[in-house]
């Protein structure tokens, strides 16, 4: 993927990694309703079994994806392509990271080499939909390349910041990698 991180499939093994993402208060937080924090390590574990279940059964460029650092290999964070709510017609770019993993650029290059992957499998346009008050998020999707295009209360029932990619954002943005 990039020099120094990789996407992998999820496996079961991953479950406390995963944890440490998505079971972080700081992280959780942002994420509901389209996933709430998980509760411990054995819901973790249930949750990749089923996102394990459903990764061979996507179509391209669908997916969730464990983040992993090439130095030696540690889950640092999960990357997703996703149908969004409620018509399934755009498709959402999401990142997750362990607080631990913030500010080292790891986001910013696993979500530019997703998403120009993406954009190889068919995609026109990526979306990332931010909750008002995200600043973390909302810097990722600018560092992306991402364009503001206003607040909806389109997606998830919730009144969200929309912010889009097409291939030249993509190729435009300055390169964090």
């Amino acid at each position: 993927m990039t020099n120094r991180v990789a996407l992998r499939e999820w496996t079961t093994d991953d479950a406390a990694d995963a944890y440490a993402v998505y079971g972080a208060g700081e992280v959780a937080r942002w994420l509901t309703p389209a996933m709430d924090q998980v509760i411990d390590e054995a819901a973790m574990r249930s949750m990749l079994r089923s996102w394990a279940a459903d990764q061979p059964t996507l179509t391209p460029p669908y997916g969730r994806w464990a983040l992993t650092r090439r130095s030696d290999g540690q889950v640092i964070g999960g990357l997703s392509l996703r149908p969004l709510p409620p018509y399934k017609e755009d498709i959402e770019i999401a990142w997750q990271l362990a607080p631990g993993y913030w500010g080292q650029g790891y986001a910013t290059e696993a979500a530019r080499a997703l998403a120009g992957w993406a954009f190889t499998q068919g995609a026109s346009e990526l979306f990332a939909v931010i909750r008002p008050g995200n600043a973390r998020a909302t810097a990722m999707a600018r560092r992306i390349g991402m364009e503001w295009t206003g607040e909806s209360d389109k997606y998830y029932d919730l009144h969200l910041q929309v912010y889009r990619l097409r291939p030249d954002d993509l190729v435009a943005a300055p390169r964090q990698d």
